[in-house]
């Protein structure tokens, strides 16, 4: 499946924040990076299940707000010593606007 489901516009996403999506594989968390990167991930750490979408965004990856799991935004990888990881999804921006396949 090569569809793009649009999402909301950039700035419905806060710089180094985060957004939800419900959708059929659960709850998606939309990250957004202060250089306007955007990325969606499982909103579940793959330590003890905690929401993401509430964590800390640093850089390229985002602090999970129960445990301090470092979760690597691009691949869903807890960062070592940590092991384990989370879904990804692809995502865009096109034109001011937010993309992903799920």
């Amino acid at each position: 499946m090569n569809d793009w489901l649009k999402i909301c516009a950039l700035d419905e996403i806060p710089q180094l924040g985060s957004r939800v999506v419900e959708s059929k594989h659960g709850r998606i968390a939309l990250f957004r990076t202060d250089g306007d990167e955007v990325f969606a991930l499982e909103d579940r750490c793959p330590h003890k299940g905690g929401p993401l979408s509430q964590g800390i965004v640093c850089g390229k990856h985002v602090t999970c707000p129960m445990h301090g799991w470092n979760i690597a935004l691009q691949e869903g990888r807890a960062l070592a010593p940590d092991e384990g990881g989370t879904s990804t999804f692809p995502a865009k921006v096109e034109a001011g606007v937010v993309f992903i396949q799920v």
